[in-house]
């Protein structure tokens, strides 16, 4: 009878997480691979075909996944850090978030770009506002500040693809500017 190799590190309940998230970037790496196969290689403008971004993306990520998948196999990640954080999730912080992305994308043809994602940037910093504990979370101010931040962000975002790309947003008017 042999005994176990007392200088092998124990395989902790805590790899297996990490096998699986390997094993799904693996399997997700090789079927983007197996999508990759059915587009043309022809090359374009520039020498390149449109099958290479999907290839180059299969490829490194088959790789990390095989990677993170022998990690995890041999002891885990060794150099992880501790968990921080509250112990259980923030569930209303969640729904905050959750909201602000369903009526972003129920609204997006009816508000404009814009202003959907405004409102999606409004709910979830609310949330993550909550979920951090910070004071002064239903102050008018901080709603206000929230919502002018959001349009800050989403506007030149709205017309940078609709004015200098040429990419069809679903704006408020008709002009392209709002």
């Amino acid at each position: 009878m042999t005994t176990p190799d007392s200088s092998a590190p124990p395989q902790p309940a805590a790899t297996w997480p990490q096998t699986l998230v390997g094993a799904g970037v693996l399997l997700t790496g090789v079927a983007l691979a197996f999508g990759a196969i059915g587009i043309s290689s022809d090359a374009g403008y520039g020498g390149v075909g449109p099958n290479f971004l999907p290839w180059l993306v299969s490829v490194v990520l088959t790789l990390c996944g095989a990677w993170i998948l022998w990690e995890a196999r041999t002891g885990g990640f060794r150099e992880l850090d501790a968990p921080s954080g509250a112990e259980h999730a923030y569930w209303p912080g969640f729904i905050w978030v959750s909201a602000g992305l369903l009526l972003n994308a129920a609204l997006i043809t009816t508000l404009g770009f814009i202003l959907s994602c405004t409102l999606c940037y409004l709910l979830a910093v609310q949330g993550l506002r909550r979920a951090s504990g910070q004071a002064g979370v239903n102050s008018p101010r901080t709603w206000a500040t929230d919502f002018i931040t959001g349009a800050v962000i989403s506007a030149p975002v709205f017309w940078m693809f609709t004015q200098f790309l040429a990419i069809n947003l679903p704006g408020l008017t008709n002009t392209g500017w709002i």
